[in-house]
């Protein structure tokens, strides 16, 4: 299969109309779903971060002006940009601005450095960078410069700053290299009309490890993405009473759309930023913002189980616990429901699609042995030994899946597209798993030179 010109690998049209059929793509981008949002919800509050409450009124108007701003700056639809911020209400405003803009982020996570961004730039060709000037210790601004010396794409970097914070690197300069830098504030203009996108196109890049541990790009598109957090929102019932608590990096597969955030204000509920995932900081802002479903990692729920009864907090407005990355081991499960007195859901999930989810109604012993089924009636799974042949029930093989949430290739890397995706179109996962009697997925472990990756 060829690519196309925006980094995506088509649908074939006998998927592509099964999926329009079905009413899981809608052609609607998710920049413009914002919009719908702020005119259902507007007065609501869609983002917490520490002091900052934004509604959603105000962050549609953010995010118009950024988007004009961004152009204003020669950022220019088709281009591509590099969103590495931490949980900050910023993140969400900046990715929707770009794709505002007609501009794909490419979200990376904070922890990365010069080798991993400047992969990412070099391969998507990004014109852009968004981070924090300094984070941790750790000046991303002068990262940025040293990627944008090497030349030729990266021109027009913007940093974020800490309310309150002054930029060491002051306010509009350029470099001898060529490059810009702006403080992320400061990409602000009045809004004004523009070319929208498809909603069948790229609209942001997730990442997924490759064998090597060089990062490779998920390109997903607005039709598919959309409906996955859509789906995932309505699976667990989320309302706008809701609140979601964004414990995980907010560019995770996991955390901004298995529903996550994204699932969240397509329900006008109110996403907190937190922090750090750590019991200190995340069980206090279950308390004070009445939050009522969250995602972490099996190490986070384990931590957050072992600080509970020391750290004071009344989280009974949690309602569910989601726990993907991997297998919870049932020592842990067993715990949640009664020390944290909600309920449990296990999550499998990557980058490349994938969604398997047990459900709320499910029997208590199918929530703690197992990773569910999969989210939509057009994800299709099967379960393959090494010559590719199905396994029965029971057995375990390596887990296979496509869907109208599963791309079919990977940005720019024809050697991955080889390894992990089938000549018809099979994403391979490189988990291992097996199936239940009652349908539900097991997964029990992991093979190499697959798809890989984070599974969260």
């Amino acid at each position: 299969m060829t690519p196309l010109p925006d980094g995506r690998t088509a649908w074939p049209e006998e998927f592509v109309d099964r999926y329009w059929m079905a009413g899981h793509w809608r052609g609607n981008t998710l920049d413009n779903l914002l919009r719908g949002w702020a005119a259902q919800y507007g007065p609501r509050t869609a983002l917490v971060h520490g002091a900052t409450r934004v509604t959603y009124g105000q962050l549609n108007r953010r995010v118009d002006r950024m988007a004009a701003g961004f152009r204003l700056l020669d950022l220019r639809p088709g281009q591509r940009a590099v969103v590495q911020l931490p949980n900050v209400s910023e993140f969400v405003v900046t990715v929707f601005a770009l794709m505002r803009a007609g501009v794909a982020p490419v979200l990376c996570p904070v922890r990365y450095r010069a080798a991993e961004v400047s992969h990412l730039v070099r391969v998507t060709e990004a014109v852009g960078y968004v981070g924090p000037s300094a984070y941790e210790g750790f000046d991303h601004t002068a990262m940025a410069a040293g990627i944008a010396a090497q030349g030729p794409f990266l021109r027009r970097v913007f940093t974020y700053e800490e309310p309150g914070a002054e930029s060491p690197y002051g306010g509009f300069t350029t470099d001898p290299s060529g490059c810009h830098y702006f403080p992320l504030g400061s990409v602000d203009a009045p809004p004004a009309p523009t070319h929208a996108p498809s909603a069948d196109q790229v609209a942001f890049f997730l990442l997924s490890g490759g064998p090597d541990g060089t990062p490779r790009l998920v390109p997903r598109t607005h039709n598919d993405y959309a409906y996955q957090a859509r789906a995932a929102a309505e699976l667990v019932s989320l309302t706008e009473d809701d609140v979601y608590l964004a414990a995980l990096p907010t560019g995770s597969a996991f955390a901004f759309g298995c529903p996550g955030v994204v699932g969240t204000l397509s329900a006008g509920g109110t996403v907190v930023l937190a922090d750090d995932p750590d019991p200190a900081v995340c069980l206090p802002l279950v308390e004070r913002e009445r939050v009522t479903l969250t995602s972490v990692e099996p190490a986070v729920a384990r931590r957050w189980l072992d600080a509970f009864p020391a750290a004071g907090a009344d989280v009974r407005s949690l309602r569910l616990l989601q726990v993907g990355g991997a297998p919870l081991p049932r020592a842990d499960a067993e715990r949640v429901g009664p020390e944290l007195g909600c309920r449990l859901q296990q999550v499998f999930t990557l980058a490349e699609g994938p969604l398997t989810l047990t459900r709320p109604t499910d029997p208590d012993e199918s929530v703690l042995t197992t990773q569910g089924r999969p989210l939509s009636p057009d994800d299709e799974i099967r379960l393959v030994d090494a010559a590719g042949e199905d396994v029965p029930d029971g057995e375990p093989g390596e887990l296979l899946a496509r869907g109208p949430s599963v791309p079919r290739g990977y940005f720019r890397a024809p050697d991955d597209d080889a390894r992990s995706f089938t000549r018809d179109g099979w994403l391979r996962t490189g988990a291992l798993a097996r199936r239940t009697p009652d349908g539900d997925l097991v997964v029990t472990g992991g093979l190499r030179d697959s798809a890989g990756g984070n599974a969260a």
